[in-house]
């Protein structure tokens, strides 16, 4: 069954939700064939209307080909090591990078076992004229991109975003220590998937648990914070649209 929360915006007294769900609530489906089991966790069906976040477990194997028609997608790689086949290339797959597949073109993933790959798709309508073919990059390590900050005490790093030639969407890995930031919003429509660590996230007044497999649609101008109730840093995969600075905020509270 699936387990979500949804809550709606009272700053600006629209119907616009955010939307939280946890992995496993999620029905998986696997295609005759395929390596790939995939978790659609956010869509047009949770009021996202843009983006569409997949959470894939790909087995040992190769998967299916497919083509991304009218459409571009950034991958991150939650665990395991493998191999992105994007038309006739390889690329090589690690934990904690970032992933570019073009509209057009044609991949596939191989995963040398012995266990999982687990990567977070994310999904957006474009066409060639959102990508810049001059800084074009297909993979992007974490360990590679320097750390920016963000108020008030957390960091994040770029994976893909313009610099690798993504014009309309922005991929980012954000780290946020134990506390509470105040309440915030952004312009853009985002997902987050959360990585590694717990908390909690304020929305409309309430607090919804996250944990590892946590994913999060927060619309445009939706008030939020995610808290870290834990001893350690908390990890979140952040994608937005359109492309931008994660630090960027259209509203934020002065004090916690």
């Amino acid at each position: 069954m699936r387990l979500a929360t949804r809550l709606r915006s009272k700053t600006y007294d629209v119907a616009v939700p955010g939307y939280v769900v946890q992995e496993g609530d999620v029905d998986a489906r696997r295609e005759p064939g395929d390596t790939a089991e995939t978790r659609v966790a956010i869509d047009a069906s949770s009021g996202c209307e843009l983006l569409e976040q997949r959470i894939v477990r790909y087995a040992p194997g190769r998967s299916t080909e497919r083509t991304l028609q009218a459409a571009q997608e950034v991958m991150y790689v939650v665990s395991g090591h493998g191999t992105l086949h994007l038309d006739g290339d390889e690329h090589p797959l690690e934990p904690m990078t970032g992933a570019f597949v073009a509209p057009g073109e044609s991949f596939a993933l191989e995963n040398p076992g012995p266990g999982d790959l687990v990567v977070v798709s994310v999904r957006a309508p474009a066409d060639e004229s959102e990508v810049d073919p001059e800084r074009r990059r297909v993979t992007v390590r974490w360990a590679d991109q320097p750390s920016l900050p963000a108020t008030p005490n957390r960091e994040f790093r770029y994976l893909v975003n313009q610099d690798a030639g993504c014009l309309e969407m922005t991929q980012f890995v954000g780290v946020i220590p134990p506390g509470k930031a105040g309440m915030h919003s952004h312009t853009y429509d985002e997902v987050v998937y959360v990585v590694d660590g717990e908390g909690v996230i304020h929305l409309d007044g309430k607090r919804t648990p996250l944990r590892p497999g946590t994913c999060v649609h927060l619309p445009p101008l939706e008030e939020h914070c995610l808290e870290n109730t834990g001893p350690t840093p908390m990890t979140v995969l952040g994608v937005f649209h359109p492309s931008g600075d994660p630090a960027s905020r259209a509203y934020e509270q002065l004090s916690a």
